[in-house]
């Protein structure tokens, strides 16, 4: 039987999950809701069987699976909610903006041992699957540490402006909802990671997020990891993070694109698939499955999810 879901949050974020759970044979949406009329009416056109509630707490009840594609700072109520209900829960990255709030929110999880994952989109895609078994089997060599460089014209980017939210200094920014996918991808490669130093800036009005950062991070052994973001300026998209080997590295662009050198130009590894929003959620999806089975799977654990936040919180606050 499919599973029966709720969605969260109508945004550019949640209308992309619902296309996807309404083709996936192990889900179904039976429950959407966001505070917007107009997310509403949108989603409903992807999912015309859905319920449109009145209440998150409506949607949560007639739900098996809760996913939370709502801005952070409420994300947290109602992944607390839904885990007292005994649902299982999917959460949007970041896991959130506030370190202790988190923590708490992961000890509640577990507390109340309910399936719980944080979409990292990367995580159960191709790319990450395929550094990993050449990380681990050799084929890179030694591992020498990491490059990630982010770079857009403007912030947010034209497809998501209308999450106004993503602005602001509070809850959005580049850091958080970019360069975040890039440490997650990091750690499962390296190992832990921790800040030694970082400078952010930010616009005179104080309510906006960064706009520039660099930063460097250690794993434990003392491999270098570099940040590099940048807003501004006429300029493509550029997303890309190196993982550095003494025999190979690996670039990932977009990603999903993974390339690899052995000291001359970066070539792809793979062929393109033909629709990469579509391929990653739904391998997402299937690893969804078989969290709420509770067997093995390559999603990102809320553990992860707060390594990450702690990361990237160290570094928007500067350490010198």
């Amino acid at each position: 039987m499919s599973v029966k879901t709720a969605v969260i949050g109508l945004g550019i974020m949640g209308r992309r999950m619902i296309e996807q759970l309404v083709v996936h044979p192990d889900f179904a949406p039976v429950a959407i809701w966001d505070p917007d009329p107009a997310a509403c009416d949108a989603a409903r056109l992807l999912a015309p069987d859905a319920l449109i509630t009145t209440s998150p707490q409506e949607a949560i009840a007639a739900a098996d699976l809760v996913y939370l594609a709502c801005p952070p700072v409420p994300r947290k109520a109602y992944a607390l909610a839904a885990a007292d209900a005994g649902k299982a829960v999917f959460l949007e990255k970041p896991l959130g903006v506030d370190i202790a709030e988190s923590r708490a929110l992961v000890e509640h999880l577990v507390e109340r041992d309910v399936p719980a994952a944080v979409n990292f989109t990367q995580a159960a895609g191709a790319a990450l699957t395929g550094v990993a078994e050449a990380a681990s089997t050799g084929g890179m060599g030694e591992l020498l540490g990491a490059d990630i460089v982010v770079t857009y014209a403007a912030w947010p980017r034209e497809w998501q402006k209308a999450a106004d939210w993503l602005r602001f200094r509070d809850e959005g920014g580049p850091t958080r909802e970019v360069i975040s996918h890039f440490l997650f991808f990091s750690e499962r490669i390296l190992g832990p990671l921790s800040v030694c130093w970082a400078r952010p800036s930010y616009p005179q009005d104080a309510a906006l997020c960064e706009t520039h950062l660099m930063a460097q991070l250690e794993t434990q052994d003392g491999r270098p990891v570099s940040v590099m973001l940048s807003v501004g300026g006429a300029q493509p998209d550029r997303q890309e993070l190196t993982i550095k080997g003494s025999r190979a590295s690996r670039r990932i662009t977009d990603f999903y694109i993974d390339a690899m050198s052995d000291g001359g130009p970066f070539t792809e590894v793979a062929e393109r698939p033909q629709d990469p929003r579509a391929t990653s959620l739904g391998a997402q999806l299937d690893d969804l499955k078989l969290c709420l089975d509770r067997k093995p799977n390559r999603l990102a654990t809320p553990h992860e999810a707060l390594r990450v936040q702690i990361l990237v919180e160290q570094m928007l606050n500067g350490k010198s």
